[in-house]
């Protein structure tokens, strides 16, 4: 996240929030902000959600996502929501929304549907 300028913006039980300014190094060749970036962001929200409801021994790892790009990521500053929808022990599946912001104005241009697995007792991967 420190290479996309992103901070974590909020974090309660099962939903973090996490904010990015728009910064040229990471748009596409028309000025927006890159799908690739959108996911990126989106993905660390929802695995930091489902995180805050993992034991706390275990660590998180992201084995699906779907991402909607449902309009161009054009603002000043972008807000990536990950909500887990169902926790599990093992396996949690969360949502996540990006908005781009751009003065008083927000718009939703991005959707995710994220699966993540709790993983302990692997010295590899640790929370």
């Amino acid at each position: 996240m420190q290479t996309l300028g992103a901070a974590l913006a909020g974090i309660a039980p099962g939903v973090v929030t996490i904010e990015l300014p728009w910064a040229t190094a990471l748009t596409q060749q028309h000025g927006f902000l890159h799908a690739g970036m959108v996911a990126t962001a989106l993905d660390s929200a929802c695995g930091y959600a489902g995180f805050t409801l993992m034991a706390e021994e275990a660590a998180v790892l992201t084995v699906e996502f779907k991402i909607n790009l449902l309009a161009p990521a054009q603002g000043e500053r972008f807000r990536m929501e990950g909500r887990v929808l169902k926790p599990g022990r093992t396996i949690t599946v969360c949502e996540g929304r990006a908005f781009a912001l751009d003065g008083d104005r927000e718009k939703l241009v991005a959707t995710m549907g994220c699966t993540l697995m709790a993983v302990t007792g692997r010295d590899a991967v640790q929370g």
